[in-house]
């Protein structure tokens, strides 16, 4: 028999004791969890109940303060038929003789009704009987429909098409600018027929009125006359009456509205809690109201519920859309105190369950111990003995169950356990011959001609064989406990990272590195890392061979040198920069490594090459190389591209900073003067940088960025660097955009020419114009002269545009001179038209096809374009003035004119550059340089002509110095030809 033993030997470790608290804990949370679902359930259905009657009471709310809105829009839209109907329909209906407005100083007119009612503004270019009748006629109706309009609203006006503006109360146009400045392009467009095309009335988005000191909502009903729009009328209410329409706020109740994009439009309980005297914003929300306005705008529904925690309470909220005005109002309230008498009814409904399931635990612990665990005890008792060594034991009783099965396997246990003990004996035999064979495999990798490294499964070295330590000179002691990797040498710490991230992917890697040695010289092998496994498949350590190949490499970087490297100069040439270039990008795209490319080429190398000869040159090119090499680092690639053009890559910038104190350094090593031969000459170099992966992750694109930041070096007036930026990018793509469309609008006809008149001071009469090229492009709209004119000069089509001005503006001089006008005409030439073999062909072509009188010409030329190639400037000169043209020097004082070469220029006439006008009086230099100039003109015999005038000080300065012919916007700006046909000075 099996000796029994009670369960209190085993003390807490005892089963019975276990399984009696696994029992007590189950039976507990399942009580629990059983009393939490029903009450769950039970306050699930509670908030439904609250959430429909919060959502029934939203309903009823949103639909009257829908009616309310439905009113004042229908009340705007009859409001504007009204006006439609006796404004421009029935001219005739209302009639009032109200004095004519007044213009002010700014050139509007204004008119304010004797009653104090209204006002108007109208800021066009003239009035005429129209337009004061329009006064008239509107005041009229004013008067009549906006007392009543007045008790709905605080503000009725009307805004035209043609700059009238009409409104009351008077207090804008008395105070402020016109009402049209409120609104945006967006909402006057919805107005129109395009959005609008069933001319209904349009709410406006909540604005502040500075004049009336409150935020306000208009709303604006289309104009409309024989099918064409002719302004708006509007009507304003202030937030303040609009909200008075939703619920009073009560301490259990409130509301919040919020526009589309989640400005909070109106909270007053919340402003109480927060107290704040202002509006509340989107960022002073608690953090769950914050989210109940997004979600809301993310969702986009029409109707949607939620809850929120203030100050410590539960509120629900219906939010519900308010399409009318794109709003959001969302009414919130208190949960209902049903909720609070549930949490009572938790606690003992818990209390209950915790009861019953301390019943449920012990009867079922004294169940289970009298059928299971009684006998289990005996069974350990038994096992404990046979682990002693007690092999003849009686059999353990095998009843036809669970436990009487242990029972029979525990008695065939102990039959088997003396063959286990054989065998286990035959394995140790086997393990003595495996051990054998290992010494032999550990006698070949010592003895071996390739290096090998051996580490645990954390890549930590644990054996490195004698070659290894003979080619890199370490000792074994060095390698212990240290990363595999650092075998690897620093010079290839870029394909360290790579080595880590194949082996951690997919345990191997193989590839030529450098081992690092004592010495500095590279030591290139042949890698292998390899992941050796136990017999159930897991890594338990890697073995790494390297085989020496550095005669190979050597021969390789031999072989790299002619096909990669310049000859002349020693630098990489530019398949090798494109492979570096290209190398370098990889890298970036990973994320984890940064560049700076440098394009530059030398300021005045072709004037040294020419000069001083090509050999020269070459000698300078070799000293720039190796001034570079002398102070870039070794892991930057330095490359000669061809020519004098140069480009860098400096690995690791990752800040402008940084990039910017090489550029730096690169200008102040070149600047040093350079000996060659008996000459010595100082070069410099205009850089274009861009840094990678920043400005582009693409290889072409890169290069291309460097070359537009080293052109808009040269621009600035070269020896100097610059960023790449998006801004050069669209300035490349506007040039090019601009270039092609430039032919189309030749083709097509797209530009006029407007005129700016000349003014004699003394008679105060028109002497002259000058003529001014403007292009409207069908879909840009107007483009400048300042973006074009230097495209067409570039292109060579100034050629051709040229043309096109001086017959345009002939023509239209003679059309004056025959309705007895003036027809003095100013037109500039370029300097591509002024070097043009067939100048003199064309302007005499263009005389005779317009029938224009030479004398009446004036070519106006700059000083840069004669400075060039003097003697042909002034034959050139000289064949145009034989045609019978006046010439004249434009913006003089400005360029870089010699007083030799003036006197021997045929020129008539000099033009004072705007530049020197705009500061007088204020500027005592320039006031002195002016005079200066019209002194020498007058002098030379030359008339004097001041462009940029503005103002009358600047006026009567030129007049006071003999200076009586003036151009400028004191007069008039460049006008149109319908408008010169009737120009008269003021």
């Amino acid at each position: 028999m099996v000796n029994r033993r009670p369960p209190s030997r085993f003390g807490f470790n005892s089963l019975s004791v276990k399984l009696s608290i696994l029992i007590s804990a189950v039976c507990l949370v399942a009580g629990i969890f059983a009393a939490a679902f029903m009450l769950k359930s039970e306050e699930k259905q509670l908030v439904f109940e609250e959430y429909a009657d919060l959502k029934r009471f939203s309903t009823q709310v949103i639909n009257q303060f829908s009616n309310y809105l439905e009113l004042k829009k229908s009340l705007s839209e009859q409001t504007g038929a009204v006006v439609t109907k006796h404004l421009f329909y029935d001219e005739q209906t209302i009639q009032n003789h109200s004095p004519s407005p007044i213009q002010f100083r700014d050139g509007a007119y204004r008119s304010t009704a004797s009653n104090g009612l209204t006002a108007a503004y109208f800021t066009g270019e003239s009035l005429d009987e129209a337009h004061k009748q329009f006064f008239a006629r509107s005041e009229a109706l004013w008067d009549i429909i906006a007392p009543p309009l007045l008790q709905d609203f605080f503000n009725f006006y009307m805004v035209t098409n043609n700059q009238f503006v009409r409104i009351s109360p008077p207090n804008t146009l008395l105070n402020a600018a016109p009402k049209k400045g409120l609104f945006d392009g967006q909402t006057i467009a919805q107005l129109k027929q395009e959005l609008n095309p069933t001319r209904e009335a349009v709410w406006s988005k909540v604005h502040y009125d500075d004049v009336w000191s409150k935020w306000v909502i208009s709303i604006l009903v289309p104009l409309y006359f024989e099918e064409e729009y002719q302004g708006f009328v509007g009507t304003d209410i202030s937030m303040v009456d609009l909200l008075k329409h939703l619920p009073v706020p009560t301490t259990n109740q409130g509301y919040l509205i919020f526009d589309g994009q989640g400005n909070i439009l109106a909270a007053p309980n919340l402003q109480k809690i927060f107290n704040t005297g202002s509006a509340i914003s989107r960022n002073e929300l608690t953090p769950e109201l914050a989210k109940v306005v997004d979600d809301t705008l993310k969702l986009k529904l029409p109707d949607r519920q939620s809850i929120f925690d203030l100050k410590g309470e539960t509120h629900l909220i219906n939010v519900t859309q308010l399409t009318e005005l794109g709003w959001y109002v969302g009414i919130y309230k208190k949960r209902d105190s049903a909720l609070a008498a549930l949490e009572e009814l938790k606690v003992k409904f818990f209390g209950l369950f915790v009861l019953y399931a301390m019943f449920v635990a012990l009867l079922l612990h004294q169940v289970l111990y009298k059928l299971v665990l009684q006998r289990i005890n005996n069974t350990v008792s038994a096992v404990k003995d046979f682990g002693r060594g007690q092999w003849d034991m009686p059999a353990m009783p095998n009843n036809n169950d669970e436990i009487g099965l242990l029972n029979a396997t525990f008695n065939d246990m102990g039959k088997e356990i003396k063959t286990l003990v054989t065998g286990l004996n035959n394995k140790i035999t086997e393990k003595e011959i495996a051990q054998k064979a290992a010494d032999r495999l550990s006698k070949a990798v010592e003895f071996s001609g390739t290096a090998v490294v051996i580490t645990n499964e954390h890549f930590q070295i644990e054996y490195v064989n004698p070659k290894m330590q003979e080619m890199t000179g370490y000792n074994e002691a060095h390698y212990a406990r240290q990363p595999l990797l650092s075998i690897i040498s620093k010079e290839m710490s870029i394909l360290i990272e790579d080595i880590d991230l194949d082996l951690r992917s997919r345990n191997y890697w193989r590839g030529d590195t450098i081992l690092q040695g004592v010495t500095n010289e590279p030591i290139w092998v042949s890698l292998s890392i390899s992941p050796i496994r136990d017999e159930s498949g897991h890594i338990s350590s890697y073995v790494a061979s390297a085989q020496d190949i550095s005669f190979v490499k050597e021969s390789q970087r031999k072989m790299e040198e002619l096909a990669y490297f310049d000859t002349l100069t020693g630098l990489a040439n530019r398949t090798f920069f494109r492979m570096q270039l290209k190398k370098s990008m990889a890298l970036a795209e990973r994320g984890h490594y940064a560049f700076a490319l440098f394009y530059f080429d030398l300021d005045e190398f072709k004037r040294i090459n020419d000069t001083l000869g090509h050999d020269a040159g070459d000698r300078l090119l070799v000293e720039v190389a190796d001034r570079l090499k002398t102070r870039l680092r070794a892991e930057d690639t330095i490359a000669r591209l061809g020519g004098d053009e140069f480009a860098v890559l400096l690995s690791g910038i990752e800040k402008r900073d940084n990039a910017m104190d090489v550029a730096q350094m690169i200008q102040r090593t070149l600047n040093v003067p350079i000996k060659l031969g008996n000459n010595e000459v100082i070069v410099s170099a205009s850089i274009g940088i861009t840094l990678a992966p920043f400005d582009s992750k693409e290889e072409e694109q890169l290069l291309k960025h460097a070359d537009l930041a080293m052109y808009e070096a040269k621009a600035k007036g070269r020896n100097t660097f610059h960023f790449y930026s998006q801004e050069l990018d669209e300035a490349a793509n506007e040039r090019l955009y601009i270039e092609n469309e430039l032919r189309s609008a030749i083709r097509d006809n797209q530009f006029t020419l407007h005129y700016q008149p000349q003014v004699d001071y003394r008679t105060n009469e028109v002497v002259g114009y000058e003529a001014l090229i403007r292009w409207e492009h069908p879909e840009q709209g107007p483009i400048p002269p300042s973006k074009f004119i230097p495209i067409a000069e570039a292109t060579g089509l100034i050629v051709e545009l040229g043309e096109w001005v001086l017959e345009a503006a002939c023509r239209f001089s003679v059309k004056l001179q025959q309705q007895g006008k003036v027809g003095n005409i100013s037109i500039n030439l370029s300097a591509r038209q002024f070097k043009d073999s067939n100048m003199k062909r064309v302007l005499s072509d263009v005389l005779a096809r317009t029938n224009m009188p030479p004398k009446l010409l004036h070519l106006e030329l700059t000083e840069s374009m004669l400075m060039g190639d003097v003697e042909a400037a002034i034959s050139q000169l000289h064949q145009i003035k034989a045609l019978g043209v006046s010439l004249s020097i434009d913006d003089f004082g400005t360029g870089y004119s010699s007083l030799s070469y003036l006197k021997r220029f045929p020129v008539d006439i000099l033009k004072v550059d705007r530049s020197f006008v705009k500061d007088i009086p204020e500027d005592p230099n320039d006031m002195e340089i002016t005079a200066a100039i019209i002194a020498m003109a007058q002098k030379l015999n030359l008339e004097v002509v001041a462009e940029g005038v503005e103002t009358k000080e600047q006026v009567d300065f030129l007049a006071n110095n003999n200076c009586y012919v003036v151009q400028g916007f004191y007069y008039s700006p460049p006008i149109p030809e319908e408008a010169v046909e009737v120009f008269k000075v003021q």
